[in-house]
Protein backbone atom coordinates (compact mmCIF):
# COMPACT_ATOMS: atom_id res chain seq x y z
CA UNK A 1 0.00 0.00 0.00
CA UNK A 2 1.32 3.42 -0.98
CA UNK A 3 0.92 6.15 1.60
CA UNK A 4 0.58 9.78 0.66
CA UNK A 5 3.08 12.27 2.02
CA UNK A 6 1.96 13.98 5.24
CA UNK A 7 -0.65 16.64 4.50
CA UNK A 8 -1.18 15.49 0.91
CA UNK A 9 -3.91 13.39 -0.68
CA UNK A 10 -3.01 10.18 -2.48
CA UNK A 11 -2.32 10.66 -6.20
CA UNK A 12 -4.32 7.46 -6.76
CA UNK A 13 -7.37 9.26 -5.40
CA UNK A 14 -7.10 11.65 -8.35
CA UNK A 15 -7.55 14.71 -6.22
CA UNK A 16 -5.44 17.83 -5.93
CA UNK A 17 -3.98 19.04 -2.69
CA UNK A 18 -6.24 21.87 -1.42
CA UNK A 19 -3.09 23.81 -0.55
CA UNK A 20 -2.05 23.65 -4.21
CA UNK A 21 -5.44 25.00 -5.26
CA UNK A 22 -5.16 27.84 -2.74
CA UNK A 23 -1.64 28.64 -4.00
CA UNK A 24 -2.92 28.73 -7.58
CA UNK A 25 -5.73 31.13 -6.61
CA UNK A 26 -3.16 33.34 -4.86
CA UNK A 27 -0.92 33.33 -7.96
CA UNK A 28 -3.85 34.26 -10.21
CA UNK A 29 -4.86 37.10 -7.93
CA UNK A 30 -1.31 38.39 -7.86
CA UNK A 31 -1.16 38.24 -11.66
CA UNK A 32 -4.44 40.15 -11.93
CA UNK A 33 -3.13 42.69 -9.43
CA UNK A 34 0.05 43.24 -11.48
CA UNK A 35 -2.00 43.69 -14.65
CA UNK A 36 -4.30 46.19 -12.92
CA UNK A 37 -1.26 48.11 -11.67
CA UNK A 38 0.19 48.21 -15.17
CA UNK A 39 -3.10 49.51 -16.59
CA UNK A 40 -3.24 52.19 -13.88
CA UNK A 41 0.27 53.31 -14.89
CA UNK A 42 -0.71 53.39 -18.59
CA UNK A 43 -3.81 55.48 -17.84
CA UNK A 44 -1.78 57.86 -15.67
CA UNK A 45 0.68 58.42 -18.54
CA UNK A 46 -2.20 58.88 -20.99
CA UNK A 47 -3.88 61.45 -18.73
CA UNK A 48 -0.67 63.47 -18.36
CA UNK A 49 -0.17 63.48 -22.14
CA UNK A 50 -3.78 64.45 -22.93
CA UNK A 51 -3.66 67.21 -20.35
CA UNK A 52 -0.56 68.76 -21.91
CA UNK A 53 -1.18 71.98 -23.86
CA UNK A 54 1.76 71.10 -26.08
CA UNK A 55 0.23 67.73 -26.99
CA UNK A 56 -3.17 69.34 -27.65
CA UNK A 57 -1.59 71.83 -30.08
CA UNK A 58 0.30 69.01 -31.81
CA UNK A 59 -2.90 66.90 -32.11
CA UNK A 60 -4.83 69.84 -33.60
CA UNK A 61 -2.11 70.34 -36.22
CA UNK A 62 -1.55 66.67 -37.15
CA UNK A 63 -3.83 65.44 -39.97
CA UNK A 64 -4.13 61.83 -38.77
CA UNK A 65 -4.87 62.85 -35.20
CA UNK A 66 -6.87 66.03 -35.88
CA UNK A 67 -10.19 64.26 -36.47
CA UNK A 68 -9.97 62.38 -33.16
CA UNK A 69 -8.98 65.56 -31.35
CA UNK A 70 -11.92 67.42 -32.86
CA UNK A 71 -14.36 64.66 -31.77
CA UNK A 72 -13.03 64.77 -28.21
CA UNK A 73 -13.19 68.57 -28.12
CA UNK A 74 -16.75 68.48 -29.45
CA UNK A 75 -17.81 65.92 -26.86
CA UNK A 76 -16.30 68.01 -24.08
CA UNK A 77 -18.05 71.15 -25.31
CA UNK A 78 -21.36 69.27 -25.52
CA UNK A 79 -20.99 68.43 -21.83
CA UNK A 80 -20.38 72.10 -21.05
CA UNK A 81 -23.31 73.27 -23.19
CA UNK A 82 -25.69 70.44 -22.34
CA UNK A 83 -27.90 72.57 -20.10
CA UNK A 84 -28.35 75.15 -22.87
CA UNK A 85 -29.25 72.41 -25.36
CA UNK A 86 -31.83 71.06 -22.91
CA UNK A 87 -33.34 74.49 -22.47
CA UNK A 88 -33.66 74.94 -26.24
CA UNK A 89 -35.64 71.69 -26.28
CA UNK A 90 -37.73 72.84 -23.31
CA UNK A 91 -38.59 76.11 -25.05
CA UNK A 92 -39.69 74.24 -28.19
CA UNK A 93 -41.87 71.91 -26.12
CA UNK A 94 -43.50 74.70 -24.12
CA UNK A 95 -44.22 76.72 -27.24
CA UNK A 96 -45.58 73.56 -28.93
CA UNK A 97 -43.36 74.17 -31.95
CA UNK A 98 -43.26 70.51 -32.92
CA UNK A 99 -47.06 70.33 -33.00
CA UNK A 100 -47.25 73.57 -35.00
CA UNK A 101 -44.84 72.20 -37.62
CA UNK A 102 -45.95 68.57 -37.90
CA UNK A 103 -48.34 69.39 -40.77
CA UNK A 104 -45.75 71.39 -42.72
CA UNK A 105 -43.09 74.13 -42.53
CA UNK A 106 -43.82 77.73 -41.53
CA UNK A 107 -42.06 81.10 -41.63
CA UNK A 108 -40.37 82.54 -38.55
CA UNK A 109 -42.77 85.51 -38.53
CA UNK A 110 -45.87 83.32 -38.55
CA UNK A 111 -44.46 81.14 -35.77
CA UNK A 112 -43.54 84.22 -33.75
CA UNK A 113 -47.10 85.51 -34.01
CA UNK A 114 -48.63 82.14 -33.03
CA UNK A 115 -46.26 81.68 -30.06
CA UNK A 116 -46.34 85.26 -28.82
CA UNK A 117 -42.60 85.86 -29.23
CA UNK A 118 -40.79 88.82 -30.82
CA UNK A 119 -39.66 87.85 -34.36
CA UNK A 120 -35.96 88.21 -33.48
CA UNK A 121 -36.32 85.91 -30.47
CA UNK A 122 -38.18 83.31 -32.54
CA UNK A 123 -35.46 83.43 -35.22
CA UNK A 124 -32.84 82.86 -32.53
CA UNK A 125 -34.75 79.86 -31.14
CA UNK A 126 -35.36 78.35 -34.59
CA UNK A 127 -31.66 78.59 -35.48
CA UNK A 128 -30.69 76.96 -32.19
CA UNK A 129 -33.22 74.16 -32.61
CA UNK A 130 -32.07 73.55 -36.18
CA UNK A 131 -28.44 73.26 -35.05
CA UNK A 132 -29.49 70.46 -32.70
CA UNK A 133 -31.48 68.52 -35.29
CA UNK A 134 -34.83 69.37 -33.72
CA UNK A 135 -35.86 71.56 -36.65
CA UNK A 136 -34.54 72.00 -40.20
CA UNK A 137 -34.41 74.98 -42.61
CA UNK A 138 -36.76 74.67 -45.59
CA UNK A 139 -37.29 76.62 -48.79
CA UNK A 140 -38.45 80.23 -48.68
CA UNK A 141 -36.83 80.92 -45.31
CA UNK A 142 -39.26 78.54 -43.59
CA UNK A 143 -38.56 75.93 -40.88
CA UNK A 144 -39.86 72.39 -40.61
CA UNK A 145 -39.28 69.43 -38.34
CA UNK A 146 -35.84 67.90 -38.11
CA UNK A 147 -35.40 64.17 -37.58
CA UNK A 148 -35.36 64.52 -33.79
CA UNK A 149 -38.36 66.85 -33.80
CA UNK A 150 -40.33 64.47 -35.99
CA UNK A 151 -39.58 61.62 -33.59
CA UNK A 152 -40.81 63.73 -30.68
CA UNK A 153 -44.24 64.24 -32.26
CA UNK A 154 -44.83 60.49 -32.07
CA UNK A 155 -43.83 60.21 -28.43
CA UNK A 156 -45.71 62.59 -26.11
CA UNK A 157 -43.99 60.99 -23.12
CA UNK A 158 -40.73 62.73 -24.02
CA UNK A 159 -42.43 66.12 -23.94
CA UNK A 160 -43.85 65.30 -20.51
CA UNK A 161 -40.39 64.39 -19.24
CA UNK A 162 -38.89 67.59 -20.67
CA UNK A 163 -41.42 69.64 -18.71
CA UNK A 164 -40.77 67.55 -15.60
CA UNK A 165 -37.03 68.23 -15.76
CA UNK A 166 -37.57 71.80 -14.56
CA UNK A 167 -37.78 70.33 -11.05
CA UNK A 168 -34.62 68.28 -11.50
CA UNK A 169 -32.67 71.29 -12.75
CA UNK A 170 -33.88 73.33 -9.78
CA UNK A 171 -32.61 70.66 -7.36
CA UNK A 172 -29.29 70.48 -9.24
CA UNK A 173 -28.82 74.23 -9.34
CA UNK A 174 -25.90 73.77 -6.94
CA UNK A 175 -24.87 70.13 -7.44
CA UNK A 176 -21.94 70.26 -5.03
CA UNK A 177 -24.17 71.56 -2.24
CA UNK A 178 -26.64 68.77 -2.97
CA UNK A 179 -23.90 66.13 -2.83
CA UNK A 180 -22.31 67.53 0.35
CA UNK A 181 -25.44 67.90 2.41
CA UNK A 182 -28.57 66.64 0.72
CA UNK A 183 -31.46 68.95 1.62
CA UNK A 184 -34.34 67.35 3.50
CA UNK A 185 -36.82 68.79 1.03
CA UNK A 186 -36.10 68.83 -2.70
CA UNK A 187 -38.66 69.50 -5.39
CA UNK A 188 -38.33 65.92 -6.62
CA UNK A 189 -38.93 64.49 -3.14
CA UNK A 190 -42.10 66.55 -2.88
CA UNK A 191 -43.22 65.51 -6.36
CA UNK A 192 -42.76 61.77 -5.77
CA UNK A 193 -45.04 61.80 -2.75
CA UNK A 194 -44.26 58.23 -1.63
CA UNK A 195 -40.51 58.93 -1.48
CA UNK A 196 -40.62 60.81 1.82
CA UNK A 197 -43.78 59.25 3.27
CA UNK A 198 -43.66 56.59 5.98
CA UNK A 199 -47.24 55.55 5.24
CA UNK A 200 -47.56 55.75 1.44
CA UNK A 201 -50.76 53.68 1.38
CA UNK A 202 -52.52 56.55 3.15
CA UNK A 203 -51.75 59.08 0.41
CA UNK A 204 -54.70 60.85 -1.18
CA UNK A 205 -55.49 60.89 -4.88
CA UNK A 206 -54.28 64.45 -5.44
CA UNK A 207 -50.84 63.55 -4.00
CA UNK A 208 -50.27 60.83 -6.61
CA UNK A 209 -52.00 62.35 -9.62
CA UNK A 210 -48.99 64.24 -11.01
CA UNK A 211 -46.39 61.48 -10.94
CA UNK A 212 -48.91 58.81 -11.97
CA UNK A 213 -49.80 60.77 -15.11
CA UNK A 214 -46.10 61.33 -15.87
CA UNK A 215 -45.31 57.62 -15.58
CA UNK A 216 -48.29 56.75 -17.79
CA UNK A 217 -47.14 59.21 -20.45
CA UNK A 218 -43.49 58.13 -20.40
CA UNK A 219 -43.93 54.35 -20.41
CA UNK A 220 -44.95 53.77 -24.02
CA UNK A 221 -41.55 53.06 -25.60
CA UNK A 222 -40.35 51.18 -22.52
CA UNK A 223 -43.39 48.89 -22.64
CA UNK A 224 -42.88 48.18 -26.33
CA UNK A 225 -39.22 47.27 -25.79
CA UNK A 226 -40.06 44.94 -22.89
CA UNK A 227 -42.76 43.15 -24.86
CA UNK A 228 -40.44 42.82 -27.87
CA UNK A 229 -37.66 41.32 -25.73
CA UNK A 230 -39.66 38.75 -23.75
CA UNK A 231 -42.56 36.51 -24.77
CA UNK A 232 -45.48 37.28 -22.46
CA UNK A 233 -47.75 34.88 -24.39
CA UNK A 234 -46.13 31.90 -22.68
CA UNK A 235 -47.75 32.95 -19.38
CA UNK A 236 -51.32 32.81 -18.14
CA UNK A 237 -51.34 35.34 -15.26
CA UNK A 238 -49.33 38.57 -14.90
CA UNK A 239 -48.91 40.54 -11.69
CA UNK A 240 -47.58 44.04 -12.41
CA UNK A 241 -46.32 45.43 -9.08
CA UNK A 242 -46.14 49.22 -8.98
CA UNK A 243 -48.02 49.34 -12.28
CA UNK A 244 -49.25 52.93 -11.92
CA UNK A 245 -52.30 53.96 -13.92
CA UNK A 246 -52.06 50.87 -16.13
CA UNK A 247 -50.02 52.03 -19.13
CA UNK A 248 -47.99 48.80 -19.22
CA UNK A 249 -51.09 46.74 -18.43
CA UNK A 250 -52.77 48.02 -21.59
CA UNK A 251 -49.74 47.25 -23.76
CA UNK A 252 -49.39 43.74 -22.28
CA UNK A 253 -53.10 43.05 -22.73
CA UNK A 254 -52.88 43.94 -26.42
CA UNK A 255 -49.69 41.93 -26.90
CA UNK A 256 -50.95 38.75 -25.20
CA UNK A 257 -54.75 38.47 -25.65
CA UNK A 258 -55.07 35.39 -23.42
CA UNK A 259 -53.11 36.88 -20.53
CA UNK A 260 -54.95 37.74 -17.31
CA UNK A 261 -53.47 40.71 -15.50
CA UNK A 262 -53.49 42.01 -11.93
CA UNK A 263 -52.04 45.43 -11.18
CA UNK A 264 -50.87 46.25 -7.64
CA UNK A 265 -50.09 49.77 -6.46
CA UNK A 266 -50.92 52.24 -3.71
CA UNK A 267 -54.70 52.52 -3.17
CA UNK A 268 -55.17 55.94 -4.82
CA UNK A 269 -53.03 54.85 -7.78
CA UNK A 270 -54.91 51.55 -8.08
CA UNK A 271 -58.16 53.53 -8.25
CA UNK A 272 -56.81 55.39 -11.27
CA UNK A 273 -55.73 52.08 -12.83
CA UNK A 274 -59.21 50.65 -12.27
CA UNK A 275 -60.65 53.58 -14.21
CA UNK A 276 -58.20 52.82 -17.06
CA UNK A 277 -59.28 49.17 -17.06
CA UNK A 278 -62.96 50.13 -17.25
CA UNK A 279 -62.35 52.73 -19.97
CA UNK A 280 -60.67 50.09 -22.17
CA UNK A 281 -63.29 47.41 -21.37
CA UNK A 282 -60.79 45.01 -19.84
CA UNK A 283 -62.86 44.26 -16.72
CA UNK A 284 -63.03 40.56 -17.57
CA UNK A 285 -59.25 40.16 -17.94
CA UNK A 286 -57.67 42.73 -15.65
CA UNK A 287 -58.06 44.00 -12.12
CA UNK A 288 -56.36 46.61 -9.95
CA UNK A 289 -55.57 45.97 -6.29
CA UNK A 290 -54.54 48.66 -3.84
CA UNK A 291 -52.03 48.20 -1.03
CA UNK A 292 -48.49 48.68 0.26
CA UNK A 293 -46.09 46.13 -1.22
CA UNK A 294 -44.04 46.15 2.00
CA UNK A 295 -46.86 45.93 4.53
CA UNK A 296 -49.44 43.87 2.60
CA UNK A 297 -49.40 40.48 0.91
CA UNK A 298 -49.34 40.58 -2.86
CA UNK A 299 -52.07 38.86 -4.92
CA UNK A 300 -51.18 35.18 -5.21
CA UNK A 301 -50.73 32.80 -8.12
CA UNK A 302 -49.25 34.80 -11.00
CA UNK A 303 -46.71 32.90 -13.10
CA UNK A 304 -45.13 36.18 -14.27
CA UNK A 305 -44.41 39.19 -12.05
CA UNK A 306 -43.10 42.49 -13.44
CA UNK A 307 -41.25 45.25 -11.59
CA UNK A 308 -40.85 48.07 -14.10
CA UNK A 309 -38.61 50.88 -12.82
CA UNK A 310 -39.45 49.94 -9.25
CA UNK A 311 -36.41 48.62 -7.39
CA UNK A 312 -34.09 51.47 -8.39
CA UNK A 313 -36.39 53.77 -6.36
CA UNK A 314 -35.56 52.05 -3.07
CA UNK A 315 -32.70 51.12 -0.75
CA UNK A 316 -31.40 47.56 -0.50
CA UNK A 317 -33.40 46.61 2.62
CA UNK A 318 -36.65 47.75 1.00
CA UNK A 319 -35.84 45.98 -2.27
CA UNK A 320 -35.05 42.74 -0.45
CA UNK A 321 -38.34 42.93 1.47
CA UNK A 322 -40.23 43.54 -1.78
CA UNK A 323 -38.50 40.66 -3.59
CA UNK A 324 -39.30 38.30 -0.70
CA UNK A 325 -42.92 39.40 -0.88
CA UNK A 326 -42.91 38.65 -4.61
CA UNK A 327 -41.33 35.25 -3.93
CA UNK A 328 -44.16 34.36 -1.54
CA UNK A 329 -46.79 35.39 -4.08
CA UNK A 330 -45.41 33.94 -7.32
CA UNK A 331 -46.69 30.60 -8.62
CA UNK A 332 -44.36 27.56 -8.72
CA UNK A 333 -42.20 27.85 -11.81
CA UNK A 334 -42.97 31.55 -12.10
CA UNK A 335 -40.74 34.20 -13.66
CA UNK A 336 -39.85 37.59 -12.22
CA UNK A 337 -39.04 40.28 -14.79
CA UNK A 338 -37.24 43.44 -13.66
CA UNK A 339 -37.02 46.25 -16.20
CA UNK A 340 -34.96 49.36 -15.48
CA UNK A 341 -31.57 50.90 -16.31
CA UNK A 342 -28.83 48.62 -14.95
CA UNK A 343 -25.57 50.25 -13.92
CA UNK A 344 -22.46 49.40 -15.92
CA UNK A 345 -24.14 47.72 -18.90
CA UNK A 346 -22.95 48.72 -22.35
CA UNK A 347 -25.33 51.13 -24.02
CA UNK A 348 -27.01 52.38 -20.86
CA UNK A 349 -24.24 53.80 -18.64
CA UNK A 350 -24.94 57.52 -19.20
CA UNK A 351 -28.61 56.94 -18.39
CA UNK A 352 -28.13 54.63 -15.41
CA UNK A 353 -24.99 56.04 -13.80
CA UNK A 354 -25.21 59.75 -14.67
CA UNK A 355 -28.88 60.57 -15.16
CA UNK A 356 -30.57 58.20 -12.70
CA UNK A 357 -27.64 58.35 -10.29
CA UNK A 358 -28.13 62.10 -9.74
CA UNK A 359 -31.91 62.06 -10.24
CA UNK A 360 -32.47 59.51 -7.48
CA UNK A 361 -29.99 61.29 -5.21
CA UNK A 362 -32.02 64.48 -5.57
CA UNK A 363 -35.22 62.51 -5.08
CA UNK A 364 -33.86 61.29 -1.76
CA UNK A 365 -33.94 57.51 -2.18
CA UNK A 366 -32.86 54.66 -4.41
CA UNK A 367 -29.92 54.13 -6.75
CA UNK A 368 -29.10 52.35 -10.02
CA UNK A 369 -27.60 48.91 -9.39
CA UNK A 370 -25.20 46.72 -11.32
CA UNK A 371 -26.22 43.28 -12.55
CA UNK A 372 -24.19 41.51 -9.79
CA UNK A 373 -25.91 43.69 -7.17
CA UNK A 374 -29.36 42.88 -8.54
CA UNK A 375 -28.45 39.20 -8.74
CA UNK A 376 -27.31 39.15 -5.11
CA UNK A 377 -30.60 40.66 -3.92
CA UNK A 378 -32.62 38.22 -6.04
CA UNK A 379 -30.73 35.20 -4.74
CA UNK A 380 -31.08 36.39 -1.15
CA UNK A 381 -34.85 36.58 -1.73
CA UNK A 382 -35.04 33.00 -3.03
CA UNK A 383 -34.71 33.40 -6.79
CA UNK A 384 -32.29 31.57 -9.10
CA UNK A 385 -31.34 31.45 -12.76
CA UNK A 386 -30.75 35.20 -12.84
CA UNK A 387 -29.83 36.50 -16.28
CA UNK A 388 -29.91 39.71 -18.30
CA UNK A 389 -32.10 39.87 -21.39
CA UNK A 390 -31.11 42.25 -24.18
CA UNK A 391 -33.53 44.90 -25.44
CA UNK A 392 -33.54 46.75 -28.74
CA UNK A 393 -32.94 50.09 -26.99
CA UNK A 394 -30.73 49.49 -23.92
CA UNK A 395 -30.50 53.26 -23.48
CA UNK A 396 -34.14 53.18 -22.33
CA UNK A 397 -34.30 49.99 -20.32
CA UNK A 398 -32.57 46.72 -19.47
CA UNK A 399 -34.24 43.47 -18.42
CA UNK A 400 -33.26 41.01 -15.69
CA UNK A 401 -35.07 37.67 -15.45
CA UNK A 402 -35.17 35.30 -12.47
CA UNK A 403 -36.99 32.12 -11.47
CA UNK A 404 -38.32 31.00 -8.13
CA UNK A 405 -35.69 28.87 -6.41
CA UNK A 406 -35.82 25.24 -7.46
CA UNK A 407 -37.59 25.84 -10.79
CA UNK A 408 -36.26 25.63 -14.33
CA UNK A 409 -33.98 28.15 -15.99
Amino acid sequence: MILAAPGRLSSEAGREDPRDEAAEVTRRRASIGRLAGLLDWVYAVRDRVLGSARFQRWAADTPLIRRIAHRQASALFDLCAGFVYAQVLAACVRLQLFDLLKDGPATPDSLAARCGLPPEAMQRLLAAAASLGLLAPRSGGRYGLGMLGAALTGNPGIAAMVEHHAMLYDDLRDPVALLRAKPEETRLAQYWAYAANNAPAALQSDAVAGYSALMAASQGLIAEDILAAYNFRRHRQLLDVGGGEGAFLLKAAGHAPELRITLFDLPPVAERAAATIRAHQLDGRATAVGGDFLADSLPQGADLVTLIRIILDHDDATVLALLRNVRRAIAPGGVLLIAEPISGLTGSRPVSDAYFGLYLFAMGRGRPRSLPEVKALLEAAGFAGVRACSTRRPLLTNIVLAHALGTGS
